[in-house]
């Protein structure tokens, strides 16, 4: 389905309100985690679910130069609409390498090397590993996971459902992870050194793809066109698309200056409700949910000029 949302359609659509955010029953968890077999430590912060206990559990993944603190207007949401969510700090792609110095440029190009994209993905899988281990204490369900993330993050959670990694298998990892019943990814990222169908073609898991018309890639190239690439190639599993007007490749990130995070409010609130309409379709299994996302009656948050596409339902 391809529709670039009217007026009239919008006032037709049943109301999807975005959801509010209430004053935590329970406080977020911030704590740092050790991964013994790499003796890596990961900073996170976990954030039960409000409501709907044992819960579903979504893993953020921030993007190049981010924090956990990143992407916490999700992590919000979710917790408000009955979702645990834990928000993963990458060491070696994070916020550190902004404080380098005169070494910036190298810290850069290290978070980029195949080592620390391989990183990225061992925390996601040692996360979810971590967090079964502690479902008595947190109150989730250990059979229902979900991962999230932008740019950086978004290429991090394409690989854990199965994109091919180009010059390496990537052993020992076990994906596409089998635990993981759909994803988010802000800012898709197109293959590198595969063509996208066969990049794509062990995905089988459902996926909601975030961007912006604006939504270029300042250090890896990519126009705003390629960002939806990832969902014409996938054919396994159903696929959404939302491509925000006007929103840029910062839109979505929750972080930097308190200027930058205001002009995103907008496309931060629309997101919101899309990615937790997608969750209760995809995650949860709610039939209504899984009806209004196939035949885009997803209003709000999508604005007259946003367009929005689903295949695959």
């Amino acid at each position: 389905m391809h529709a670039r949302l009217g007026r009239r359609a919008l006032l037709a659509a049943p109301l999807l309100a975005a959801p509010a955010i209430a004053a935590p029953l329970f406080p977020p968890l911030r704590a740092t985690w050790r991964d013994p077999a790499r003796r890596r430590d990961i900073p996170v912060i976990f954030r039960p679910a409000l409501v709907h206990r044992p819960a579903p559990t979504v893993i953020l993944s921030h993007g190049l130069g981010g924090t956990r603190d990143g992407l916490s207007w999700l992590g919000e949401a979710l917790a408000e609409a009955g979702y645990a969510a834990l928000q993963v700090q990458h060491p070696g792609s994070d916020g550190a390498i902004y404080q380098a110095g005169a070494n910036r440029t190298a810290a850069v190009a290290n978070a980029l090397t195949p080592g620390a994209a391989l990183d990225r993905l061992h925390d996601v899988v040692f996360a979810i590993n971590e967090l079964v281990k502690r479902t008595p204490d947190f109150g989730i369900d250990p059979r229902r996971f979900a991962v999230a993330g932008h740019s950086y993050g978004a290429w991090t959670i394409q690989k854990i459902l199965g994109e091919r990694l180009p010059g390496t298998s990537g052993q020992g990892l076990g994906l596409p992870d089998a635990r993981v019943l759909a994803g988010i990814a802000m800012s898709p990222s197109p293959p590198m050194g595969i063509p996208a169908p066969l990049a794509f073609s062990r995905v089988a898991t459902p996926l909601l793809h975030l961007t912006g018309t604006d939504d270029a890639g300042r250090i890896e190239g990519i126009e705003p066109e390629a960002r939806r690439i990832p969902f014409d190639a996938i054919t396994r599993a159903p696929q959404v698309l939302a491509v925000l007007d006007q929103a840029d490749h910062f839109a979505f990130a929750g972080e930097g200056p308190e200027w930058i995070q205001a002009r995103s409010a907008p496309f931060t609130q629309r997101s919101a409700a899309l990615c937790v309409l997608f969750l209760d379709a995809m995650v949860r299994g709610d039939h209504s949910a899984r009806t209004r996302l196939r035949e885009g009656q997803v209003r709000p948050p999508l604005h007259p000029m946003d367009r929005f596409e689903t295949k695959g339902f």
